[in-house]
């Protein structure tokens, strides 16, 4: 296969303002984004949030609207899909049912004129990097759906791209197979040294697979860094939602001193970390992690009702309201019948403040 040092990996991936709308609909709102070559770049976000956009607007399956895309300095916006020589896995795998493992592999490969000697080394490299040795006659029915997975990343590698790029590639398949082949497409990646771009709404795919992930929400790029600063240190309400702080009160600032803050609510005095910026008397929002919620019987704290609770190995997890209704997601270390007062306690440093939307 490829190796890191050939010309086709050696491409900076450069999106400039790129904008896509349909009709009044802005899907992508003036996207900024670099990708290094070699790097494995997660775009991460709820359904409509415009990442599936992006990677076609990437592949050329639609056009820009406005903006630039750009691979080693050199416009590609306007080239064909087959021009750009891209390699696509998708979710429904898109294999060819007629046709064997060996031919649906080596389609790329014909379309490039491929002498047959070398699409031969080349398809039988892909097949044993995804360890489908012995599987080349077989049609893809005849296969499983993590197999019909491998065969489409073969495809997509085989024709030594320099990007690969996929779009919620393991989401048809079972959660144990997904963390199989979660810890396979990583690997294949670091042998191929192609640059890959994978589109996931799936948290713990982005963090799990990416050097970087970039947080997309209604069109547009919300934060971009490495899984530790994400998961951390989200710097949007919309980040923080999606890196799981499930909980946001409304509150209000007391004081701040470096980066810790005292944050009023529903009558209760919280501790958090504030962002820069911040002043006493702002209204804030208080994301809080349902792990980082704690329920105690009586002390200090957040007083709210349960509404429902249920075991997931190790410790419970419950839904509250608040005595202002607000929706309170928490930890308990034992169960509590529907209806019951508990108080709820924030872990100090877990605990992110954000400025409250006008």
């Amino acid at each position: 296969m490829a190796d890191k040092g050939n010309s086709p990996q050696s491409g900076r991936l450069e999106l400039v303002d790129v904008r896509r709308t349909f009709g009044n609909y802005n899907a992508l709102d003036g996207i900024d984004l670099t990708v290094e070559p070699g790097e494995f770049i997660a775009l991460l976000g709820p359904s409509g949030c415009g990442k599936s956009t992006a990677l076609n607007c990437i592949a050329g399956l639609l056009e820009l609207s406005g903006g630039e895309i750009r691979l080693a300095g050199k416009r590609i916006d306007e080239l064909q899909p087959e021009a750009r020589g891209f390699g696509m896995v998708f979710q429904n795998y898109a294999l060819f049912p007629h046709m064997s493992v060996r031919k649906n592999v080596g389609f790329g490969l014909s379309m490039q004129s491929v002498p047959g000697g070398e699409a031969a080394k080349r398809i039988s490299e892909a097949l044993a990097l995804v360890r489908l040795q012995g599987q080349e006659g077989k049609l893809p029915g005849q296969l499983s759906g993590g197999q019909q997975q491998r065969v489409a990343i073969a495809r997509a590698i085989v024709i030594r791209p320099p990007l690969v790029l996929m779009d919620e590639p393991l989401s048809n398949l079972d959660a144990k197979l997904r963390l199989e082949m979660r810890a396979e497409i990583r690997g294949i990646h670091d042998q191929i040294g192609s640059t890959t771009i994978y589109v996931t709404h799936d948290q713990d795919e982005a963090l799990s697979l990416a050097d970087r992930v970039v947080v997309m929400s209604e069109g547009q790029i919300r934060q971009i860094g490495t899984p530790q600063d994400l998961y951390e240190r989200p710097n949007h309400p919309d980040v923080a939602d999606f890196m799981g702080f499930r909980t946001r009160i409304p509150g209000r600032l007391v004081k701040a001193s470096n980066g810790h803050a005292a944050v009023e609510v529903s009558g209760t005095v919280l501790e958090g970390i504030a962002a820069e910026g911040m002043a006493p008397g702002d209204k804030v929002l208080v994301s809080i992690r349902p792990e980082d919620l704690v329920a105690v019987d009586e002390g200090e704290g957040l007083k709210a009702t349960v509404k429902s609770i249920e075991y997931r190995g190790r410790a419970f997890f419950g839904l509250a309201s608040g005595t202002d209704g607000t929706e309170l997601f928490f930890r308990a270390d034992r169960t509590y019948p529907r209806g019951a007062s508990v108080v709820l306690r924030p872990l100090a440093e877990r605990a992110l403040l954000f400025a409250e939307k006008a």
